[in-house]
């Protein structure tokens, strides 16, 4: 047993003493936290850990081995830089709920058991949605309420699979499960909803631009990747992911494409650069499942990094929208360099982390012959070059100057986070051996070559020399000030269409069958009842209460007849007593 502690029981229990403290104790208090737990973490040995034995069953809280400490890694990485973007917010509700969140979803990534990993899912949906509601606006309330409906359907259909699994197999290990039973496969469905498959994906960019802006960089974090680790663990090597994932990469561009609120850009690119990580996960080679870990690494940080610069402007301008917005370059300098440092990683250019995991994922789809998934790759590498590597820079900071917005540059707190989350993302793309060296498998890849740079540089400028067209002739970036609904719309309108039926029907029925009720049950009921007690009270209880009252005052008045207040008497009847009672014994 190791002297260290799980690293979830740090944030989660940690979180609960947030409102006790307060002042600078509080900022050096948040800070420290997740120090202590990437400590923690650097400290604890690969093996199994914190085994609990709980009804028969071993509940185990530390399985720990090369992939579970990957994303163990950047989860405290990117808990201490979102910590202190938002340290200078007056907001304890937003501080518990990271913790809380980034605490179950470190609980996920090292349960080796199902049933701890259910109780942690469904911890990081309370703390997810509390983000959302701590922006406390009506379309913030709105948004975590459909949000919360989803996820608690998606842990529904979670926890039928692993009850299924359990009674079929007998066995709680969370490990390789494939997909060849029922409750398999429900477990599948369900790490799909929190991974945002196509169909099941509205729930993100209806959520994520809805929360604080702080909020929106902590939660393009936690609940996908840890799907992503989820799938990795159990299954890897499903080719109905490849597809799965092809796909992902895709369609979210087209609604990237017509956004007017830049957050929801940045929502949608999440949606398709998930999509690399779920073809590699289909795939499930080494190399593919080295990409996999690599991007997710990644990924979090220059999706961060972009949130981030985002959420700084609208922080500092209290607008997101394209068409609100531009010009900000100059009042937001070094925002806006690291928002081009986000959207060069995005774009996977050589030199930025982006490129040194994304091509082993492509080389991966190559080398196992899914062509398919290859051409779905690089269109969305193509693609992320020129929607949220161009799109978002460009209307943020260099385009058209609005008139109605006044900005300055950002906190120093957010700089200084906005700033080491860059240099990490440089970091890592010119020295990818910092993260090659931690991968679950080893790693015999060079990102480096020829062939790989002349590809993405042909992308670049291929979508270099599209963008020029386009914006000569005023067709993009488009600012259209519009709102599209995606498969939301069902459950929007499912959720109206269950109002009408509860207001409605239910209410008819409820109302008349009531009314029937009240006059054949209750109204008969009530004067049968009120009948039979008064015959219970009146007859029975006060009548016996009454006899013996009467038999008590009867025996008293005989009682009394022998106090004549004369000793002798008294006396006489002692003797009489006591001659009685030595007749009883003697006899």
């Amino acid at each position: 047993m190791t002297s260290t502690v799980p690293p979830a029981l740090i944030f989660v229990i940690g979180a609960f003493f947030i409102p006790f403290i307060k002042g600078k104790a509080k900022s050096i208090y948040l800070l420290l936290l997740p120090v202590i737990g990437f400590i923690n973490l650097l400290n604890i040995p690969v093996g199994t850990h914190w085994v609990v034995n709980f009804l028969d069953s071993d509940l185990v809280f530390g399985q720990v081995d090369k992939l579970s400490l990957v994303w163990g890694y950047i989860f405290h990485i990117i808990a201490f830089l979102s910590i202190l973007y938002a340290i200078h917010i007056k907001n304890d509700l937003e501080y518990w709920a990271t913790f809380l969140y980034a605490g179950s979803a470190l609980g996920v990534v090292f349960s080796g058991d199902l049933i701890s990993l259910f109780c942690f899912w469904e911890l990081m949906t309370i703390g997810s949605a509390c983000l959302i509601l701590a922006r406390r606006t009506q379309r913030a309330y709105e948004a975590a309420f459909r949000y919360t409906l989803v996820h608690v359907a998606g842990g529904l259909i979670l926890l039928a699979g692993i009850i299924i699994h359990i009674s079929t197999t007998g066995s709680i290990e969370f490990k390789f499960l494939g997909l060849d039973s029922p409750g398999a496969w429900l477990i599948f469905i369900g790490f799909g909803v929190n991974c945002a498959w196509p169909i099941l994906h509205a729930w993100l960019p209806d959520a994520y631009p809805e929360a604080t802006f702080s909020g929106a960089v902590v939660l393009s974090t936690f609940t996908t990747k840890t799907a992503v680790y989820v799938l990795a663990r159990a299954f890897p090597g499903a080719d109905v992911l490849i597809l799965i994932g092809a796909s992902m990469t895709v369609f979210p561009i087209f609604y990237a494409l017509v956004e007017n609120d830049l957050r929801k850009v940045l929502s949608y690119s999440l949606i398709d650069q998930v999509g690399f990580m779920v073809v590699g996960i289909g795939i499930g080679t080494e190399l593919a499942l080295n990409g996999v870990a690599a991007h997710a690494f990644c990924h979090i940080l220059y999706k961060a990094l972009l949130f981030m610069s985002m959420g700084s402007v609208l922080h500092m301008t209290g607008k997101i929208k394209a068409t609100d917005l531009g010009g900000l370059s100059k009042y937001m300098p070094l925002t806006f360099i690291f928002c081009v440092v986000g959207a060069a990683s995005i774009a996977g250019l050589p030199f930025f982390n982006g490129f040194i995991s994304k091509t082993m994922i492509i080389d991966a789809a190559g080398s196992g012959h899914y062509s398919y998934a290859w051409l779905a790759l690089m269109f969305a590498s193509a693609s992320a070059i020129i929607i949220p590597g161009i799109k978002v820079p460009y209307l943020a900071f260099l385009g058209k100057e609005s008139s109605t917005v006044t900005a300055s540059e950002a906190p120093k707190n957010m700089l200084i986070a906005m700033g080491i989350t860059a240099f990490l993302c440089v970091f890592i793309g010119v020295v990818p051996s910092t993260l090659y060296s931690i991968l679950p498998f080893p790693v015999d890849y060079v990102p480096y070559t020829i062939a790989h740079v002349i590809t993405k540089l042909q992308l670049l400028l291929f979508a270099a020399v599209a963008c020029i067209y386009l914006m000569s002739k005023g067709i993009y970036p488009e600012e259209l000030r519009k709102i599209y609904l995606d498969t939301d719309w069902f459950y929007r309108k499912g959720g109206m269409l269950f109002v009408k039926f509860a207001r409605c029907p239910v209410e008819w029925f409820d109302k008349h069958f009531g009314e029937a009720y009240m006059k054949v049950i209750t109204k008969p009921g009530l004067k049968f009842s009120q009948g039979v007690w008064k015959i219970f009270d009146v007859e029975i209880v006060d009548g016996l209460v009454n006899q013996t009252a009467k038999f008590v005052r009867d025996c008293g008045e005989h009682v009394r007849q022998y106090q004549t207040g004369h000793v002798r008497n008294y006396a006489m009847m002692m003797v009489i007593g006591f001659v009685i009672i030595l007749y009883l014994f003697i006899g």
